[in-house]
């Protein structure tokens, strides 16, 4: 496999993991209410989030799981958890209202606000909404896949996954056409109906973590069904 071919194939699973157009709608729905330059700079804190997050993983990878004595399939089954507690939110309507309540210390404007804001929606928006267990088992296993390439290859790592934060980063800039277009209405039931993806989508973690970790207890073509 050539370098061309690495960063071709790392970049299309990455991007279809962390899935930024498909999660424009949930971005609207949790700054609903925010002026666009307050919502521009919580979409490049979640980018460099993103840059920086899967970055430390890929020149970490396992090693950082095995120091804490984490397998995989554990960090699949906690973050399908999350995952299943955010999408029961999401189905409720109680997701945007859980970002944009405020709390104490909160001021309604400046970057302060802003960076509030932020540190309410790293978990479990940033992660393990945007970065789950899929997006980091994937760059490790790229990580792996790279060291062939040597230094060329670990800086072609991350290039691709700054490509990936870029468009993540561009994707929830266009978020104002997208409300625009839908309407509050329209927000309201594309995140809903999310939410119940996102429930079956935790499910499926769960299940491919108890799938890893146990022999036989859940069926290969439950857990991997595709």
């Amino acid at each position: 496999m050539s370098q061309a071919e690495f960063a071709v194939n790392f970049f299309v699973a990455l991007f279809a993991l962390i899935d930024p157009i498909g999660n424009v709608p949930l971005f609207a729905a949790a700054t609903g209410g925010m002026k666009w330059q307050e919502r521009a700079w919580i979409a490049l804190y979640l980018s460099l989030f993103v840059l920086g997050f899967l970055t430390f993983f890929y020149f970490t990878g396992l090693s950082l799981l095995e120091f804490f004595g984490i397998s995989l399939p554990a960090f699949r089954i906690a973050g399908g958890v999350i995952l299943f507690l955010m999408g029961l939110e999401m189905a409720r309507d109680d997701f945007s209202a859980k970002f944009s309540a405020p709390v104490d210390g909160e001021s309604g404007t400046g970057r302060a606000f802003v960076r509030m804001r932020f540190e309410r929606m790293i978990v479990p928006f940033a992660m393990p909404l945007l970065i789950g267990p899929g997006a980091i088992s994937t760059v490790i296993i790229y990580a792996s896949q790279a060291r062939e390439f040597g230094l060329q290859g670990a800086a072609v790592g991350v290039g691709v996954i700054s490509a990936v934060a870029l468009a993540t980063l561009l994707s929830f800039l266009a978020t104002p056409i997208l409300t625009r277009i839908l309407g509050r209405i329209g927000l309201t039931v594309v995140v809903r109906v999310l939410g119940l993806i996102l429930c079956a989508l935790a499910i499926q973690f769960i299940l491919a973590g108890l799938a890893e970790s146990t022999l036989g207890f859940i069926r290969p073509g439950v857990a991997h069904p595709y």
